[in-house]
């Protein structure tokens, strides 16, 4: 059996996650292509992660992708969580992962407006309020969800998750209603009434702002489709990392590996898998630094983290999973970084990583304060060692 040490496993990491100085990305495709999708529940993201792997990325360049080409999209998907994906892959996501997602939230809502009183009947009502939503952007274009809430008595009703707890609190159910139409692909994030860093989305119709909208993948053909590109870029990795990075059982993930005639290999006395055709050692990169966003594709790609983060768990991710900025020394997560009173990126080391690891991140650094510009990026999920 092929065995792949935690060294290897590393060196492949900092050149299919194109983060070492040879293997950088050309453009934005190429990174979205071969990663599937990058993290874009924090609007920063996928700017931060695509200035990290792509020389002379400005923002203006993933502006194009986003609102003026269309190649790339945000999208509710694996793990209910938004990600930027090729508009060309959206089908492919959506069978994989996004119908599953889609079908937890409307059973969900219907039962807190049931719950709420807002309807007898919660099916009857979300549907009503789903029709007057299309309706209305069919007629009207782009339309932001408080507008929306304005205009369409249909989207009325609030829900208390813990009536009585101070945890609780009645909050609308409108927001709701448009991530059920989103997840399920009959509505996409279109405009953005915000900056960069901000998400003010104005919710389109998906036929109106992408070519190709209606088409349907079978999902057995997705799933070894999307499967097999994300073991390419991730791999060699194990059956739970396949399970939770798409959000489905184990039995689905095993099924989609042998599907692949994926090849069990030995990752330091686990089982893990890779494609048959990709068994060749992987010899080691020149030493190598990054900075890496809150929630970046890299920091959150495997379930298995201790190969690449160590003992560095607990500072570098919050409680609930959600890893914070990162900063990298060959393959390993080091500590993390802020920004100072005067917006400069700071990094905090968690280990001693010797002169030329200081130097490394310190001219990283430095990079990322200038393409900032003075521009100040606030993480959703704050690591506790960016809030020391």
């Amino acid at each position: 059996m092929r065995s792949f040490t935690p060294v290897e496993r590393r060196a492949r990491l900092g050149r299919r996650h194109f983060l070492t100085a040879e293997s950088r990305a050309a453009d934005i495709d190429e990174v979205v292509t071969k990663m599937v999708g990058l993290h874009a529940t924090d609007p920063a993201t996928p700017y931060l992660t695509l200035w990290a792997r792509v020389p002379g990325f400005g923002r203006d360049h993933l502006h194009t992708a986003l609102y003026d080409s269309r190649s790339v999209v945000k999208h509710l998907a694996m793990r209910r969580t938004l990600w930027m994906v090729r508009s060309c892959d959206l089908p492919t996501i959506q069978t994989v992962s996004s119908d599953r997602v889609a079908a937890d939230e409307r059973r969900r809502l219907i039962a807190d407006a049931e719950k709420s009183a807002v309807a007898p009947d919660g099916a009857v009502w979300l549907d009503t309020a789903c029709a007057a939503v299309l309706e209305h952007l069919r007629r009207h274009g782009p339309t932001s969800a408080r507008e929306l809430r304005a205009a369409l008595p249909e989207l009325a009703g609030s829900h208390d998750p813990a009536p009585g707890k101070n945890w609780g609190g009645t909050t609308p159910l409108a927001p709701r209603v448009l991530t059920v139409l989103g997840v399920r692909g009959d509505i996409v994030r279109g405009p953005n009434d915000g900056g960069w860093a901000v998400s003010r989305p104005r919710w389109t119709l998906r036929e109106h702002w992408l070519d190709g909208g209606d088409a349907h993948v079978p999902a057995d053909q997705g799933a070894l489709d999307i499967v097999g590109r994300w073991l390419r870029t991730f791999g060699p990795a194990t059956a739970t990392d396949v399970k939770w990075w798409f959000g489905h059982t184990l039995t689905w993930a095993r099924q989609t590996l042998r599907g692949l005639g994926a090849v069990e290999v030995d990752l330091h006395g686990g089982i893990g898998y890779v494609l048959p055709d990709d068994l060749d050692s992987e010899p080691e990169p020149e030493p190598w630094a990054a900075l890496l966003p809150g929630l970046d594709v890299t920091t959150m790609g495997w379930f298995d983290r201790d190969w690449y983060l160590g003992e560095h768990r607990a500072e570098v991710f919050d409680r609930n999973g959600n890893g914070g900025p990162t900063a990298w020394w060959n393959g390993r997560i080091v500590g993390g970084w802020g920004q100072d009173g005067d917006g400069r990126v700071v990094v905090r080391l968690l280990e001693d990583v010797g002169r030329d690891g200081a130097t490394a991140l310190t001219r990283r650094a430095d990079e990322l304060s200038a393409w900032l510009n003075g521009a100040r990026v606030s993480p959703r999920f704050p690591s506790p060692v960016m809030k020391a």
